[in-house]
This record gives C-alpha cells, structure tokens and sequence, in this order.
C-alpha cells in the first residue's frame, strides 16, 4: 500500500483489520469492509484478495472469480487457485473448475495450496458424478495417515466424504476419525502445528481398502475524505468496472505476471459475463 497518502492508507488498514476479525463470525460485515477498503485501494493486491476471500464467504462466487483474476493478474500468484476452482464450482461450471486446476503446475504451489487444490478438484469430480476420480485426485502424497500437517484434518475429512459416496462406509469411518484426531492433536500442540505424530488408529472396519466497526462507520469515513482520496476512488470504480467486461479465456499457466501492475484496470478483465447470478456448491461439496 507505499502508493496510496498516509491518510488512504490508515483507512485501508482499519478496513482489513476488520475483516480479519469478522471473516469467520460476521462475513457480510466483513465484505462490506472489503468493499470499503477496494473503493480506496483498487489497485493493491492484498486487497483484491481479500474481497474474493469474503465474497466467496458470503456466497457471492462470480465476484470472488472476478476479483481472484484480478489480484493474480496484480500479483502473479496462483497461491489461491484452489478458491478460483471451488467458486467455479459454485457458480455452477465442474468442468472449467477442471480445466482452471489443471492449468497450474502443482510443483511450484506451497504445500498448502497443492493440498488445497487437490480438495477443490476432487470436489469438481464429485459435481460431474465422476467419484472413483474424485477418489484419485486425493491420491497425493500429503495424504500421510501417520502424521498431522496443518492440512491433514481436511483432507482426511475430504478422503472420507468420497469414500461414502463410494459406499465403502468401513473406510470412511476410519478416515474421518483421523480427520478428528488430527484436529484434535494439532489443536493440542498449537505452538507446534508443524508436524505432529499421530497415535495409530484401529483400521478393523477398513480392512478391505483398495490401495488405489460497522457499515455506517465506514461509509461515515468514506464521506471525509479528502479531494485527492475522491479522485483516486473515482479512478478504483472505473477499475473495478472493467472487472464486468467480458473476460478473455484463462491464461492457462502457473505465475502469470503482467509488466504493469498499474495500468490493469486498461486491460480487459478476464470476468465471465454470464456469470450472472451464483449458484452455491451442493451442501458439502464446497471448501
């Protein structure tokens, strides 16, 4: 945020603050600080982030793809691809999900994101009715059911989801208790959620497994705001105008940088515009 006033950026800051104390509880108070933050600082990274991050909290997952465009295109990251392929999924395209997944090389993402990707994508296969693949798309090798990671607990949760719509309900029950032993040893050992030996559980019932602030505050701060800050969010809504153009196909590689991080609100935003209205992934099926 070194572009915006000192001012600008105070705001911003408080803006962000919280959301991050609202994310969880309040989500729709949390957008609109979001929101608010977006109209003064469009064009920083962190918070076109953050306003996919809440609007995919709120439901709203057409915007969430605009805005994850967006910030991969402001910062060259795919580090939340995985909320690109589950707000796919959520306005109703598995197979375009598929194909935004697939596009990334996995080997550069961070362990956490590859993890998190591997859930979105068998989510994917699951909306196609394709459950042996979904299975198959867990098949990673941080599905370690011998250790907890930070991102064991869901991945176990997700290995034993699909498992049950194969009907091998012995396996998915011994899956899902290392889902909960896991979150619980991690929970246990929060000053060392790196890496965490879990006790050995009974595998008898899977035996046979085939290895295979609030809203008028913010609006009050958006009205004192200065004649230079006006100018400057009159120049985010032309940006974030831009966003509603009908977007061009998705640059298919991983680290997709642009030379100007500056003039992207010029460019033709990659936003599909017949996104329309969005339709939330089946109950469970969603990250």
């Amino acid at each position: 945020m070194k572009t915006l006033s000192k001012e600008n950026a105070e705001q911003v800051a408080r803006h962000l603050a919280m959301v991050a104390q609202l994310i969880e509880d309040e989500p729709a108070l949390a957008h609109e600080h979001a929101l608010a933050a977006s109209r003064r600082a469009g064009r920083v990274g962190v918070v076109r982030e953050t306003v996919a991050i809440t609007a995919y909290a709120v439901g709203d997952y057409a915007l969430a793809l605009r805005e994850l465009r967006t910030y991969r295109r402001i910062s060259g990251s795919d580090d939340q691809i995985a909320l690109m392929v589950d707000s796919e999924r959520g306005v109703g395209r598995p197979d375009r999900a598929l194909e935004v997944g697939r596009a990334v090389d996995r080997s550069t993402l961070p362990v956490e994101v590859r993890v998190e990707l591997a859930i979105a994508m068998s989510g994917a296969r699951l909306d196609l009715g394709e459950t042996e693949r979904a299975l198959q798309e867990l098949d990673i090798p941080e599905l370690d059911p011998d250790r907890a990671f930070s991102w064991s607990p869901a991945l176990f949760a997700a290995r034993a989801a699909v498992l049950e719509d194969l009907g091998r309900s012995g396996e998915a029950a011994v899956w899902q208790r290392r889902a909960l032993v896991a979150e619980e040893a991690l929970g246990a050992s929060e000053a060392d959620r790196e890496l965490i030996v879990v006790d050995d559980i009974d595998e008898s019932d899977g035996e046979d497994e085939v290895p295979s602030e609030n809203s008028s505050d913010t609006d009050h701060a958006s009205d004192t705001q200065d004649a230079s800050d006006a100018e400057h969010d009159a120049d985010v809504e032309n940006a974030q105008d831009a966003d509603d153009a009908p977007d061009a196909e998705e640059a298919p590689a991983a680290g997709i940088h642009e030379s100007d991080a500056a003039d992207e609100s010029d460019a033709t935003d990659e936003s599909d515009a017949e996104e329309g209205e969005s339709s939330a992934p089946e109950e469970g099926e969603s990250r």
